[in-house]
């Protein structure tokens, strides 16, 4: 309701298309020509992970990925991961990938705990697999955000199978494998 006492209504219908479409067009758009080396990223990945780290116990998830674009230099990215029994929501996070010259991305990134997460590294596309290999160069922290100082993943792409590791240097521990995953192409 606003100040004078009329209620605010939602946009009209048209102007909620417009902003969904600026997110994730609804009609197919070619990528960006500075991001069509990353094409093989592109879609749904799921599958299973693991994670451990020397404060807490070793534990599984079940895990959605979803890369995306919007005909810009860009990839859109969002994660999200539940128990592996499926049962509680656990980790999410949303950002961009940028390819900053044929061989070199950055991964710019935000979770709900607080933190954000610029990354930098290599991009090398071989015998039909493509890697990642990104280091932490900015990690921002709220101030109920948990210590952590240094992420590091690993990504590679091979046919319809995504694996991943992230490392990570947090709660005045060095930085160590936390997290592993393999998903297979939903879309």
């Amino acid at each position: 309701m606003s100040a004078l006492g009329r209620v605010d209504l939602p946009p009209p219908r048209a102007e909620r298309i417009k902003l969904s479409a600026v997110l994730e067009p609804e009609t197919a758009v070619a990528p960006h020509p500075d991001i069509a080396h990353l094409a093989p990223l592109l879609g749904t990945w799921r599958g299973r992970g693991r994670g451990e780290y020397p404060t807490i116990e070793p534990f599984e998830y079940l895990e959605e990925v979803h890369f995306g674009h919007v005909g810009r230099p860009f990839l859109t990215y969002r994660q999200r991961t539940r128990a592996a029994d499926g049962s509680r929501p656990m980790h999410s996070e949303a950002g961009y990938l940028r390819a900053i010259s044929p061989d070199r991305v950055e991964l710019i990134l935000a979770h709900p705990t607080g933190i954000t997460e610029i990354c930098e590294g290599t991009l090398v596309t071989e015998d039909g697999e493509l890697r990642l290999e990104l280091d932490s160069t900015a990690i921002g922290l709220s101030s109920t955000a948990k210590s952590v100082t240094a992420l590091g993943r690993s990504i590679t792409v091979a046919g319809d199978t995504l694996e991943y590791s992230l490392r990570m240097a947090a709660v005045e521990q060095p930085l160590t494998h936390h997290l592993a995953a393999t998903m297979q192409r939903a879309n």
